[in-house]
C-alpha cells in the first residue's frame, strides 16, 4: 500500500484569500438624487430607523459612499439591484465593512 503525501500546511487550494470576508453593498454619491430621497430609500427598502437612514445618507453625501448592508453574496446582489431600481448608484464588493 502506497503512502499518501503529507498535507501542505497553511494552504487550501479550494479557498481564496477572501473566502471568509463578507459581501457588502456600497451606495455611492451622485449629482442627481436629493439627500432626502436617499434617506427615504434607506428607510423604505432596508427598514432603517430615520436616524440611521439619515446618518448613512450623510456618509454618502460627505464621504462619497456608505456601506448599507453586509451578508451573503446572493442577498447583497439583490440589494444592489434594488438600489439600482430606485435610481441609486450601488456596487457589490467583498471586504471588511
Amino acid at each position: 500500500m502506497a503512502a499518501l503525501p503529507a498535507p501542505v500546511r497553511g494552504t487550501r487550494a479550494h479557498q481564496s484569500p477572501k473566502a471568509d470576508m463578507p459581501w457588502i453593498v456600497v451606495v455611492w454619491d451622485d449629482p442627481i438624487n436629493l439627500m432626502s430621497y436617499v434617506a427615504y430609500v434607506f428607510q423604505s427598502y432596508f427598514g432603517f430607523p430615520r436616524a440611521k437612514a439619515e446618518r448613512l445618507m450623510l456618509a454618502v453625501h460627505n464621504e462619497g459612499r456608505a456601506i448599507v448592508a453586509t451578508g451573503p453574496r446572493e442577498s447583497m446582489e439583490m440589494h444592489v439591484e434594488a438600489m439600482h431600481s430606485y435610481g441609486l448608484w450601488a456596487t457589490l464588493a467583498q471586504g471588511e465593512p
